[in-house]
């Protein structure tokens, strides 16, 4: 494994009108390279990440009885809530992980309540504190992620405010927990298995035990946690907006740290009922030309964003999906 770091923006400026353009040419270089970069001067405040992590882990630790009764089909389309070890697929491979699926907290009139992934999150009872700390949490994240995208904009010579303006004016906002057991070494599985995300941007807080990496065009690297940052990668519709001059990273998660490891990836994608054209003056002929990993081009998807998610998503929890579609 290549030991190369992935860089390191600082994004301030993006949010206090400071110099915009500097941030804008290191993010196009980030994401012309390797797609994956470290985010800091976010100012998201350490206490939070930290309030999260202390309510995730109480939470894994309960008994499973507990854990199951949050299951993510008592969400129905809304597919919120917990799945245990082994039950997300990726590539057809069980993940050795479990996880809690959360996103932006509906109201029962919101006309985007009635959604494939879109509704009110499922919380423990037993571990009260976490609801506050997701939802504290995905207002933080929500703005860091509308900063990065500014610069992002600005990196495409674009107004500063093309996304929030368009795209993500009304987000689709996605955020997973996930609990990876340790593993040896020499195992054949993975805690997630090689993929692309599918959206704009992840945020991903790691705690200490690293664990993921990141194919580069110089090889793998790893992508260990840095303090006070979070890894930055761009997904599937950004390489779609940009005709492929931005591409999405293959990236994968084996924890070997002997401990066991939590993790926080949080995802900014599109209004589920836009479509997704290429972006002005961005051409198809600026894509590399190359392959992807899995034979797909989003370049030459149609639809919504909705539509792409949701065949997406219908893979990694296939039972789920089937239930969703039943009548009654």
């Amino acid at each position: 494994m290549t030991q190369t770091r992935l860089p390191v923006i600082d994004v301030e400026p993006l949010r206090t009108g400071g110099d915009a353009a500097t941030v804008a040419r290191e993010i196009e270089s980030a994401c012309r390279d390797t797609g994956f970069f470290y985010v800091a001067g976010h100012g998201v405040p350490a206490g939070l990440v930290e309030r999260l992590d202390a309510a995730a882990r109480t939470f894994f630790a309960r008994p499973d009885g507990e854990k199951l009764a949050i299951a993510m089909r008592h969400a129905g389309p809304a597919w919120r809530g917990y799945f245990p070890l082994g039950g997300e697929l990726t590539a057809g491979r069980p993940d050795r992980k479990e996880g809690l699926y959360f996103g932006e907290e509906l109201t029962d009139g919101d006309p985007r309540a009635g959604l494939p992934l879109h509704g009110r999150n499922l919380f423990p009872p037993e571990v009260p504190e976490l609801r506050a700390a997701v939802l504290d949490y995905l207002a933080a994240l929500t703005a860091v992620a509308q900063d990065v995208l500014r610069g992002v904009a600005l990196s495409l010579d674009l107004p500063a405010d093309y996304f929030a303006a368009g795209y993500t004016r009304v987000p689709t906002v996605l955020f997973r927990i996930f609990h990876y057991p340790p593993q040896a070494p020499e195992a054949d599985d993975w805690g997630v298995g090689e993929h692309t995300d599918y959206g704009l941007l992840t945020l991903l807080a790691q705690d200490q035990n690293g664990g993921l990496s990141v194919r580069t065009p110089s090889g793998w690297v790893d992508a260990p946690p840095l303090p006070g940052t979070f890894v930055c990668n761009i997904g599937d519709m950004l390489e779609r907006l940009t005709g492929g001059w931005y591409r999405s990273t293959l990236h994968r998660v084996r924890n070997v740290s002997g401990n066991e490891r939590l993790s926080y990836p949080f995802f900014f994608d599109p209004d589920f009922r836009a479509e997704v054209p290429p972006l002005p003056g961005r051409a198809r002929t600026t894509a590399t030309g190359e392959p992807r990993w899995d034979g797909a081009d989003p370049v030459a998807f149609t639809g919504t964003y909705g539509d792409y998610l949701t065949a997406k998503v219908a893979k990694v929890f296939p039972d789920l999906f089937a239930a969703a579609k039943k009548p009654g």
